[in-house]
């Protein structure tokens, strides 16, 4: 028996690793595993080349757990190692340079996963002791085993092992216990090494027998060695692409597309990509990647190496050109990985876009799902944009679907402004604005359905990308004022007629929460609706980008604000108006009277008033003047009081604002319920 040091002296190298990796514990498995796939594919290459004549036979890697002695253990039939490699691997490189090594670096723990690889000593992570019994594949070589404790001495000494290969054997130290339950291997297992190169068992199937579950003869092999992504497409029909993509995600609906990625100049990269179905809730969709190395599998966080929009899709990337730490769990900074990502963007653009332009059919009929990824793309990545604006689709209200190019020559006749710019008209919800845009359809004009949760967004992005273009709801504005042709004419209505009106239905309006209304009157001819509710394009959009962008929340926090149109040409408009001032002229006609001869005497007073300096001006004409505005201000708010006590009984004038209310879905509880009892009264 040999004993020996490992070289460290005051500090340990096994506690460094569980404190600075203690948040990775469970990959030691997934290393141990790997390292057993190595030494058995450097065998294999060995046979290949004609260095090792022997007979290879079964390759299965075998992993067992015993509870009772509370082991891990890890065996293969690999190259094995002799008493010096031992010492070269593992005594040696291992820990070389110990003590000044660590007292450099162990208050660093990036600078230690920079210079450590860790393998083999990832086992201490969890082991409170760790035996290797090995036999190398060398003719007439030794059996040894090497023990070690945790602490800085080893022992190494000759022992019975009949085959070449290697067993690890970890006893879980106390506070790991969890790693020797078979249900948590097994799921590390099929984490970590679900499709590694070469076979790994885990114990025997099971079948149910006499009312139970038995074990069969059969290894329990976990790991499927050749996956989809390791073959060439050609090899492949889309059955296969599917089943694999159950494999991976059983609960899923199936992919609309997917791209295999095959390129090994100037850097090696496989795998394949799975656009999924999906409409919304980015966030809950993300890191469904999964990176693998060498069919070791890394890490599902793919950010730095897939750019982010395309971290909305699913699949498998396998690449041993990423630079990774010493968990291979964190992407450090390379130019490769730049590269990679480069080429994945280009290699989905041109996957869709070949799509696009084979089976336009097809594309379209899968528009609705893939639209967040290429909407999210082009307002994340430029040089996707650039790609991209040629296959991404405006849809209508009437289900049809254009590319960007196609819409604009569609309606740049009918729908450019008095000032040259081109009105892409839009709803976001065809049934609640129903009205809108029958109106809209109605003046000839087309209407694009925008209902993606980024799709505000997009719109302020197309407006700078797209020359002299604008977008706006069709519930913006009354149609006449959406694509303004000419210049607007004259109101109609006096100033007073308006006021009149204007006061009648603001009095009535309900108080909503956090909602605010205008009223104005506007000729929109008498077959139009006599009131229009619309909302500033402006305002709204503030408000719905407060919802995904930070930094804008003011907006969020505004109330909603309402214009209410009246239509001075309905007849029903009209009505009001004449009923209102038949009523209340003979309270208002003194009241008029009185502001009429304020009004006169305070405009005697300002043109005495021009041009005089405020000392010039007496003392008691300045009075005078303030009594004046005190005193209109009195009499208008009689004249509205009169005006308010009429409309309160007006029948007619709470129906109007109640239907234009419930058009917009704003007349709910009791305001609903009194609609309903007024309407069968009128009936």
């Amino acid at each position: 028996m040999q004993k020996g040091n490992i070289g460290v002296t005051t500090e340990n190298i096994f506690p460094i690793i569980k404190k600075f990796l203690y948040s990775d514990h469970e990959i030691f498995l997934r290393e141990l595993v790997s390292n057993a796939v190595d030494a058995t594919q450097k065998l294999k290459t060995l046979a290949a080349t004609g260095d090792f004549k022997g007979e290879l036979g079964d390759l299965t890697i075998h992993v067992s757990v015993n509870k009772e002695q509370g082991t891990i253990t890890i065996s293969d039939r690999g190259l094995g190692l002799t008493a010096e490699e031992i010492d070269k691997y593992i005594n040696q490189i291992a820990f070389s340079g110990a003590n000044d090594f660590l007292e450099k670096y162990k208050n660093d723990a990036n600078a230690i996963i920079g210079h450590f690889g860790l393998g083999f000593y990832s086992a201490f992570m969890v082991a409170k002791k760790v035996e290797l019994i090995t036999r190398s594949y060398k003719e007439n070589a030794q059996s040894v085993k090497w023990t070690c404790d945790g602490s800085p001495e080893f022992t190494l000494e000759d022992a019975e092992r009949n085959d070449r290969g290697t067993d690890i054997i970890l006893h879980i130290d106390d506070d790991c216990k969890e790693f020797i339950e078979e249900s948590r291997i097994q799921n590390l297992l099929t984490k970590y090494c679900r499709f590694l190169p070469v076979p790994v068992a885990f114990g025997k199937k099971k079948e149910w027998k006499d009312g139970k579950q038995v074990d069969t003869e059969e290894d329990n092999v976990i790991n499927d060695t050749c996956p989809i992504w390791t073959k060439k497409p050609s090899e492949l029909k889309d059955e296969d692409y599917k089943k694999f993509y159950r494999d991976l995600y059983p609960m899923s609906d199936e992919p609309l597309f997917w791209i295999h990625l095959n390129v090994d100049y100037p850097f090696n990269l496989t795998g394949v990509l799975y656009f999924p179905k999906i409409k919304s809730n980015i966030e809950l969709q993300r890191n469904k990647i999964q990176l693998y190395c060498n069919q070791v599998y890394v890490t599902d966080s793919v950010e730095g190496i897939v750019p982010d929009f395309l971290t909305l899709l699913h699949g498998v990337i396998d690449s041993p050109d990423i630079p990774l730490n010493v968990s291979r769990s964190y992407l450090q900074s390379d130019s490769n990985v730049k590269k990679i990502s480069t080429y994945i963007t280009k290699k989905v653009a041109d996957r869709l876009q070949s799509i696009f332009k084979n089976d336009r059919k097809e594309f379209e009929e899968k528009w609705d799902d893939l639209k967040i990824f290429i909407n999210y793309g082009m307002l994340t990545q430029e040089d996707f944009y650039e790609k991209a604006n040629k296959f991404a689709l405006f849809k209508d209200t009437e289900g049809k679907y254009y590319t960007f190019d196609e819409y604009q020559t569609l309606i740049k006749d009918n729908q450019t402004d008095k000032e040259g710019n081109l009105i892409y008209l839009y709803a976001n919800n065809i049934d609640e604005q129903y009205t809108y845009v029958d109106t809209a359809k109605n003046k000839g004009y087309s209407v694009l359905l925008l209902d993606g949760q980024l799709d505000v967004p997009m719109v302020n992005m197309l407006e700078q990308k797209l020359e002299k273009s604008r977008f706006t709801r069709v519930d913006s504005d009354v149609i006449d004022r959406l694509i303004v042709k000419e210049d607007q004419k004259g109101e109609a209505l006096a100033e007073d007629k308006r006021h009149i009106l204007a006061t009648v239905f603001n009095g009535q309006l309900p108080k909503l929460q956090k909602t605010e209304f205008h009223v104005e009157t506007q000729p929109m001819g008498e077959t139009a609706a006599p009131i229009v509710i619309t909302q500033s394009e402006y305002m709204r959009r503030m408000k719905e980008m407060a919802n995904i962008q930070p930094g804008m929340s003011f907006y969020g926090e505004m109330p909603d604000m309402f214009n209410l149109v009246l239509n001075s040409d309905h007849k029903l408009i009209k009505q009001v108006l004449n009923d209102t001032e038949s009523a209340c002229a003979e309270q208002l006609v003194p009241v008029e009277g009185e502001i009429a001869t304020l009004k006169l005497r305070e405009g005697e007073l300002r043109k005495a008033h021009e041009g005089k300096k405020d000392e010039e001006i007496p003392t008691a004409e300045k009075d005078e003047l303030k009594d004046i505005d005190k005193k209109l201000d009195e009499k208008k708010q009689e004249k509205d009081s009169i005006i308010n006590r009429y409309a309160t009984d007006n029948k007619i004038v709470h129906q109007l604002i109640d239907l234009a209310l419930l058009q917009n879905g704003m007349l709910k509880g009791e305001a609903l319920t009194n609609f309903v009892k007024r309407s069968v009264e009128l009936i």
